[in-house]
Parts: C-alpha cells; sequence; structure tokens
C-alpha cells in the first residue's frame, strides 16, 4: 500500500531532457494536424532566429519532415539553394542530406527539401577533390543522387540541371589517382549523365530499378487548419474585409 503513496520527487537534467526530445520527435512525426501544427510553430521560430554553426543540427532534423507546410515555414522567403551557405559543409551536414535523398522515392521529395539539399551539395563539391575530402560519397549516395532526376522535364528543369551540375563535379574526380573508389564514383557519376543525356538510354540502365520505383501507397500529406484571430473566433474583433464590403451602406436620413 505504501508504494501507491510514494511519488517520484525529483527529476533529473537527462530525463528532463529525455521527455522532451520524446514530445519533440513525436510531433516531427506530422500524423496529426495536432503535431502538424506544432511543428509548423517550431519551424517559424527557427526561421525568426536563423541558422548559425552552433544551432544547425536542428534546422537539419525539420528539413528531414515529410509536410511541405513545415518546410515552407523553415524557409520563409529564402533561396532553397541558399539557405544553408552561411554554414560551412562538414562530413555531418552533408551525410546528413544524403540520407535525405535515400529514403524519399523518386518525385516525392517537397521541390524545396531537395533545394535546399542541392545548395548544400554545389557549396561543399564546388572543388570536387576538396568535397571528397569533406564527405567522400559512395555508389550509393549517387544513386540516390540520381535517383531523383525526372527524366520526362529534361535538362532544363532547374532541379534537374543541378542534380546533373552535382554529377558532373564528382565526375571531375576522375584521373586524380587517389584512390579506385574515387576512381568508380567520377565514372558511376560520369555514367549517369550520360545515360540522362542520351536519348537511347535511360537511368534504369545505370541506376538500380528498385531505387527508380515510386511508392503510390504513400500517406497523404496533412494539412493545418485554418486558423483566424482569437478575438474574431470569439466574435469580438472586426469582421472580415469581406463581409464588410458585401454589407450594405446605412441610409442617412
Amino acid at each position: 500500500m505504501k508504494e501507491l503513496f510514494e511519488k517520484k520527487q525529483s527529476w533529473g537534467q537527462e530525463e528532463i531532457a529525455q521527455i522532451e526530445y520524446s514530445l519533440l520527435k513525436g510531433f516531427m512525426g506530422v500524423r496529426t494536424v495536432e503535431s502538424v501544427e506544432a511543428a509548423l510553430t517550431y519551424a517559424h521560430y527557427l526561421n525568426s532566429i536563423g541558422i548559425t554553426s552552433s544551432n544547425y543540427p536542428i534546422f537539419l532534423k525539420v528539413l528531414g519532415v515529410r509536410n511541405r507546410h513545415v518546410i515552407d515555414a523553415l524557409l520563409g522567403t529564402r533561396d532553397p539553394f541558399l539557405f544553408m551557405s552561411s554554414i560551412q559543409p562538414n562530413y555531418f551536414i552533408v551525410a546528413t542530406c544524403f540520407s535525405f535523398l535515400a529514403k524519399y522515392h523518386p518525385a516525392e521529395i517537397y521541390t524545396k527539401t531537395l533545394g535546399i539539399i542541392l545548395g548544400v551539395f554545389q557549396a561543399a563539391y564546388n572543388n570536387p577533390l576538396d568535397g571528397y575530402n569533406i564527405y567522400p560519397p559512395t555508389i550509393a549516395d549517387i544513386n540516390s543522387l540520381g535517383k531523383h532526376l525526372i527524366e520526362e522535364k529534361g535538362q532544363d528543369d532547374l532541379l534537374n540541371r543541378s542534380i546533373l551540375d552535382v554529377l558532373d563535379k564528382i565526375s571531375e574526380l576522375e584521373g586524380q589517382n587517389v584512390d579506385e573508389e574515387m576512381e568508380d564514383l567520377a565514372v558511376h557519376a560520369h555514367n549517369i549523365r550520360n545515360n540522362f543525356f542520351d536519348s537511347s538510354k535511360r537511368l534504369v540502365d545505370i541506376i538500380p530499378n528498385v531505387l527508380l520505383k515510386s511508392e503510390p501507397l504513400l500517406d497523404p500529406e496533412i494539412d493545418p487548419r485554418d486558423h483566424v484571430p482569437l478575438a474574431q473566433a470569439e466574435g469580438k474583433g472586426s469582421a472580415p474585409a469581406k463581409e464588410k464590403a458585401e454589407k450594405p451602406a446605412e441610409k442617412k436620413d
């Protein structure tokens, strides 16, 4: 009986932090309207404080959320390709971006999310050898990048062109005579580009077919609810402009 009245009297900082992390992880799953709205508010807050060298891992965490409303809130009015331009690329950033590409099916990833990722790659591999020293991609990484090329859109599409530019930079590693892995990587990147440009070839000839298949049974994206000011919801605020415009003017005697 004594155990029923015994309550935990204190919580350690690590325990509290774990609870906070569990709650954060929960609403970042964006599986309910409430969690989407919580993630949206959190993304708005991050946008307001701005990305820095000390908080960028949190921004990357939100970047992995599968909801365009959340990504829009995180990005604000900034150009996706320049979103992380103030942060020097490092192993963690580049590896995380490749992991995002791996988890998405072709044509599934939000265009702005892909733009942010490609902006990171453009900065990291602008000098191919320096980029390779920051993060040496694997053949699987290059396949994950190449699978997001949309063949039907051609090379004039901004995202296609950006992917092709990154592949071109990586293909420049060929002939550096550093190691065999680098050589194989460069050749593979070059071959993906060639297959995209050559009308007689397809990406499936160079990238495993299983990676190029789309997923038709994805869970639908959840939208946040439309919100109105509290005063208006309680009937205390002024009527919307449209209603004011439609309301007939009072006659004067």
